[in-house]
């Protein structure tokens, strides 16, 4: 029996994003001919999101060049697409999604790949001037307020918060960051490597204010004048960006009986149980290997498990083969290329294998208990490709050039 005659006759996608199309056109790739409804909250067809804090904040990129796929490219995948019509709850028993206008979806198999939602300070929601950066109605609001040349704050050092600092000074903006970390991008690149990007930041006149929370946002009239930190000191700004992290989109699931923790709890082939699947930023799964639980926020990461869900719903559970992957991102900042592939925190030895933090070119392997776990590199991008293998392996830390 193929493998498309032994797959369930209707198959719903929740979330049409990287994941859940990769998830659509891996099905289709692989042979499925059954019914296939993709089922997405924002009403614009997939796009894709690591350019939202990059090209298109900048105005480089316009609107349309996020697309992940053309109107014709999804019509040939004979999908049934439910867009602007966020799910609201789920009933595995009956094998039905309902959606926010009261319609019922039902299905066979459930993939769920209804991503994250960016965190919010509290009491911020209607305030008008804070911005968070996740959807593409974030990003042209900001873009919208950069365009005034306002002095910016952004709270949060990590990837979205320092890519934005660095377009909006090319725009013209003063911009001070504030972070709890030590280093901004402290957390995925470690002190050493952090202290570099942040001279980078001072160099091109970022103010960083480093090792403090902000404790709230000041208004006026209703709109962001600045921010408040741990400390009592304040910092004027006529606009403040918050990228503190982000939240799995799981309470729609509440009472539908799926396991929910940090994301969508599945097991090593990212079944969750019910025939309900995860996919992209929302799984959280056992490492293969270790079984250490991981849940990963990564463009890369989310088009790879949605081709693994789609390769293992066709399989079934009973013989669905573990996720195995190096996770990979990267950031553009200034003049630097970063890269990473793996994980980095919890690494318990970090060292420059080629390249200097001097030269501002450089691979830095990172390991934890003597195995590599992840591979760092700024303006190398050829030589970083070398190390992926050492890091999937999860190899022992051997330094040295790539073998």
């Amino acid at each position: 029996m193929s493998a498309a005659a032994a797959a369930p006759s209707r198959i719903t996608v929740v979330g049409a994003s990287a994941a859940g199309l990769s998830v659509v056109e891996g099905l289709r790739r692989e042979g499925y001919t059954g019914s296939l409804t993709l089922i997405g909250e924002e009403r614009h067809l997939p796009y894709d999101r690591p350019p939202l804090s990059k090209q298109l904040l900048s105005g480089a990129w316009d609107t349309g060049r996020l697309r992940l796929r053309g109107e014709d490219d999804l019509t040939a995948l004979d999908l049934q697409l439910r867009l602007g019509r966020p799910a609201v709850a789920l009933d595995t028993s009956a094998r039905q999604v309902t959606l926010a206008d009261g319609s019922l979806v039902g299905y066979d198999a459930l993939v769920v790949a209804t991503g994250t939602r960016a965190r919010r300070l509290p009491g911020t929601e209607s305030v008008r001037g804070v911005h968070v950066l996740r959807t593409l109605e974030d990003a042209l609001g900001l873009r919208e307020d950069l365009a005034k040349r306002p002095h910016l704050v952004v709270v949060g050092g990590g990837f979205v918060g320092a890519e934005a600092a660095a377009v909006a000074r090319r725009l013209g903006c003063e911009v001070t960051l504030v972070t709890d970390t030590a280093q901004p991008m402290g957390d995925a690149l470690g002190d050493e490597l952090g202290a570099l990007l942040r001279t980078v930041h001072h160099e091109h006149g970022v103010r960083i204010e480093t090792g403090i929370r902000v404790d709230g946002v000041l208004t006026d009239g209703g709109r962001a004048r600045g921010v408040r930190l741990a400390d009592g000191r304040t910092v004027a700004a006529a606009a403040v960006l918050v990228g503190i992290g982000a939240r799995p989109n799981t309470e729609w699931l509440t009472g539908s009986g799926v396991p929910v923790g940090d994301g969508v709890e599945c097991d090593a082939t990212l079944y969750a149980g019910s025939g309900v699947w995860a996919a992209g930023d929302v799984a959280c799964w056992p490492h293969a290997r270790t079984g250490e639980p991981w849940r990963i926020e990564h463009r890369t990461n989310a088009a790879e498990q949605g081709l693994a869900v789609a390769r293992n719903i066709l399989a079934g559970p009973g013989r669905a083969t573990p996720f195995e992957s190096a996770p990979y991102v990267w950031s553009d900042q200034y003049d630097l290329k970063i890269q990473i592939y793996g994980r980095t925190r919890g690494a318990d030895e970090f060292r420059i294998v080629e390249g200097s933090v001097a030269q501002r070119k450089l691979v830095a392997l990172y390991g934890r208990n003597g195995r590599t776990c992840a591979a760092v590199g700024i303006n190398m991008v050829r030589a970083l490709r070398g190390y992926r293998a050492q890091v999937a392996a999860a190899a022992p830390l051997l330094i040295g050039s790539a073998a």
